[in-house]
C-alpha cells in the first residue's frame, strides 16, 4: 500500500485484515507487536515517527502477503529482521512454523527478544545476532538451514542472494519482498543467479484491500 494511500480509514481496514489473516487465537498476539513497534519500536529508533500512524497497513499487511507461501511446518529464517518484519507477523499467522529472526544489529536483537518474550513465542520463534554471510563458515548444529528464506528491504538482489542461497535446505526458496524495481533486480542479477545455480522468479501477490506485494522467489535450477 502506497504512503498516499495511508490513513486512518487505511489503517483501520488494514487492521482488521490482518486480524483476519490472524485467526482468533494470534489476533491479540497481532494488537500487542503493533503496539510495541509503535512505542518501543520508534523510541529505540527501529521505524520512523511518521509510520506510528501507517504500522498496519505499511508493514504488517504487506509482511502477511507471504504467510500462504510457507509450507507446512516449515523452518523459517528471516534475514536482517530488523524490528521483526516480516518474521514476527508470519510466526503469528502460521504457528505451525518454526522461526529465526537473524539480525546483526544489538539494538535490534534486544527489541526483538522483548517481542518474542512479550508475545510468548520462545517455544519456536528465537533471536540469533549474527549476519546471514557468516552462517557459512559454521559448522554442525550452529550453522543455520532453512526451508524458506524471508526478508523485507534489506539489500538489492544481487548482495541478498549471496548472503541467503548458502542457508537454504536443498529444495528451499528464498521469498524477498521487493518494491517496484523487483524486475530489475532479477535482471542486474542474471549472474549472480547463473553462479549460485538458482532461478529467480517474480510473484505479484494478493496482499488483501486490493493491494498486490511484489515477492522475489528464488529456487535452486532444476
Amino acid at each position: 500500500m502506497s504512503a498516499d494511500a495511508c490513513g486512518p480509514d487505511a489503517e483501520l481496514a488494514a487492521r482488521q485484515a490482518c486480524r483476519a489473516v490472524f485467526g482468533d487465537v494470534g489476533a491479540p498476539l497481532g494488537e500487542r507487536y503493533a503496539q510495541l513497534l509503535g512505542d518501543e519500536g520508534i523510541e529505540w529508533g527501529l521505524l520512523g515517527p511518521r509510520e506510528a500512524g501507517r504500522i498496519w497497513s505499511r508493514h504488517l499487511l504487506n509482511s502477511l502477503a507471504l504467510a500462504p507461501m510457507l509450507g507446512q511446518g516449515a523452518c523459517v529464517v528471516d534475514v536482517g529482521s530488523g524490528a521483526g518484519l516480516p518474521g514476527v507477523p508470519l510466526a503469528i499467522a502460521r504457528p505451525d512454523v518454526s522461526m529465526v529472526l537473524l539480525e546483526p544489529l544489538l539494538r535490534r536483537t534486544r527489541f526483538l527478544e522483548l517481542v518474542v518474550s512479550e508475545l510468548g513465542l520462545g517455544d519456536r520463534v528465537r533471536v540469533v545476532r549474527g549476519r546471514a554471510e557468516d552462517q557459512r563458515e559454521r559448522g554442525g548444529a550452529s550453522r543455520l538451514v532453512a526451508d524458506v528464506v524471508v526478508c523485507r528491504a534489506v539489500a538489492p538482489l544481487d548482495r541478498l542472494l549471496g548472503w541467503c542461497v548458502p542457508l537454504l535446505d536443498v529444495r528451499g526458496e528464498l521469498l524477498a519482498l521487493k518494491g517496484d524495481s523487483a524486475r530489475d533486480e532479477v535482471r542486474q542479477a542474471a549472474s549472480v543467479l547463473d553462479r549460485l545455480g538458482v532461478e529467480a522468479q517474480v510473484l505479484d501477490v494478493d496482499a488483501g484491500l486490493g493491494q498486490t506485494a511484489t515477492v522475489v522467489r528464488v529456487r535452486r535450477a532444476l
